[in-house]
């Protein structure tokens, strides 16, 4: 058996990668994580770290650890030792390393990624080893940090998206009664930022495996530079620990704002919503959300953060901001939520790129190309009021696909070209589509995707309190899945004329 790994000499056990029960593995650990939460729900921080330990520890802990690592996005990205997990062999013995007796991670390796304002955002790769690390303590961090979580925190949370973030916000802000000041804030390198001392004292996991990843270091150009503060973007544990280093914030305005005083409270109108570390809250008045603001600011500084001068401003619904790629605006008192132009360009640019690398490609290649980018972009953004904005790209990008056909055939009349490029769908002309023959001998049309054949779908936002570590909410999630399933199949479908909410 070529997939069998000692775990150790003097034990002489083995592993089979090939042979692992998934299911068993998933419910054990979901046994374990379901029972730390309800520890924690109950106060008993004691039984919560035993727990902890034997999840880190257990033998299911470490394979779905390994799991995770080696079928993510970042499974084919290496850190500084240049070694991936791609076989089964390797995933097998990866399982037997996870030990915390005599674990040292290895420094991070520095990329840089460029951001929507042209600046580069730096990224720190682990090991694959320190990524399973991560993962597997990641396992027993996250019922705690789900069950002590702010109600409307959205980002890199299980269960929770976006769509939830802009459902609240409309919430707060569509009616005539409700908030129409916003305090649009930006943390200053949030990730990057971050003080140790808090994270050391603050965070309930292992302390010292925490400090060693905080201190591990990267390397950039041959050089080793120390991680003096800050949480590397790139770590999988990385969004939970900046998460719960935000958490706290809400209850924080709550208190302030009238959590015994609901006369207070509804003169304030202030809510919190937060995307990780994107946040906005809402008040009555400029002056509300100053004083707000002059909570925040000490809150965030007993962590090391600070808020942007540059960036956070406070606003008026009528003159409209942007938030997680959608800008939030009234007309005439109406709210509407649409994607926001800096989204539009972006994709538009990401689309031009696309088309222009592939100048002399087969029209079925360019095809394959844009399509994801297009249904990605689509389906973000199909429960706001999308439509005109979907039908404003669509045109876009047909007008980029024109002028490369143009350039690809100089001496070509149009009539020849929509011959050659586009086919007829019932009452639609100028469909962009190739004909292709497949390995079986059958042919199949490859048609360019629409952003407007997405139908728009109001989301139903998620309860605040709601848990996927707590049993009481196991109906409920069950639900949203099946609505969830249901939307998608829609979605798949082709709709004439989309109606906006």
């Amino acid at each position: 058996m070529t997939t069998l790994q000692k775990v150790g000499a003097a034990s002489g056990r083995t592993v089979d990668w090939n042979g692992i029960n998934w299911s068993r593995a998933q419910q054990a650990v979901e046994r374990l994580q379901m029972r730390i939460a309800k520890a924690v729900r109950e106060r008993r921080w004691g039984k919560a770290r035993a727990l902890q330990w034997l999840l880190t520890r257990s033998f299911y802990g470490r394979t779905i650890a390994v799991k995770r690592v080696t079928e993510n996005q970042g499974k084919d990205t290496p850190g500084v030792d240049r070694e991936i997990w791609n076989t089964s062999r390797r995933k097998a013995g990866a399982i037997l390393s996870l030990r915390r007796r005599g674990y040292r991670p290895s420094p991070l390796r520095r990329v840089f990624i460029p951001k929507a304002n042209g600046k580069q955002r730096p990224l720190g790769i682990p090991t694959m080893r320190d990524r399973a690390m991560q993962a597997l303590h990641l396992l027993a961090l996250e019922p705690i940090a789900e069950t002590t979580a702010d109600r409307n925190s959205f980002g890199f949370r299980p269960k929770r998206a976006s769509r939830d973030a802009a459902e609240h916000c409309f919430n707060a802000l569509r009616l005539p009664s409700c908030a129409q000041w916003v305090l649009d804030a930006d943390i200053s390198g949030c990730f990057d930022n971050i003080s140790h001392e808090w994270l050391l004292a603050n965070i309930p996991m292992d302390k010292a495996i925490l400090r060693k990843w905080l201190k591990s270091g990267f390397v950039w150009k041959g050089r080793m530079f120390p991680t003096p503060a800050g949480t590397p973007q790139g770590g999988i544990v990385s969004p939970t620990l900046a998460n719960m280093t935000l958490d706290g914030l809400e209850k924080l305005l709550i208190a302030h704002f009238g959590d015994k005083n609901r006369r207070k409270a509804r003169r304030a109108k202030v809510n919190l919503v937060r995307y990780a570390d994107d946040f906005i809250v809402t008040g009555a008045s400029k002056e509300v959300l100053e004083e707000a603001k002059s909570l925040i600011v000490p809150f965030l500084k007993e962590r090391g953060l600070s808020l942007s001068e540059e960036k956070t401003r406070i606003t008026h619904i009528d003159d409209g901001f942007d938030f997680l790629g959608w800008n939030f605006r009234k007309y005439k008192g109406k709210l509407l939520i649409q994607p926001a132009k800096k989204n539009v360009q972006a994709v538009l640019r990401k689309v031009r790129e696309i088309i222009k690398t592939h100048r002399a490609a087969k029209q079925a290649t360019v095809i394959a190309k844009l399509n994801p980018i297009i249904w990605g972009w689509a389906n973000y953004h199909r429960n706001q009021v999308a439509h005109k904005t979907f039908a404003k790209v669509d045109n876009d990008i047909w007008w980029k696909l024109w002028r490369w056909m143009r350039r690809r055939h100089p001496g070509k009349s149009t009539k020849w070209m929509t011959k050659r490029y586009f086919i007829r769908e019932g009452r639609r002309n100028w469909v962009f589509a190739a004909t292709m023959t497949d390995d079986m001998g059958a042919r199949k049309v490859f048609r360019l995707a629409r952003a407007t054949d997405t139908p728009i779908r109001r989301h139903i936002k998620i309860r605040g309190e709601a848990t996927p570590y707590d049993p009481k909410w196991e109906r409920y999630f069950m639900k949203r899945t099946v609505k969830s399933y249901g939307a998608g199949a829609e979605i798949a479908r082709p709709s004439s004329r989309p109606r906006d909410r």
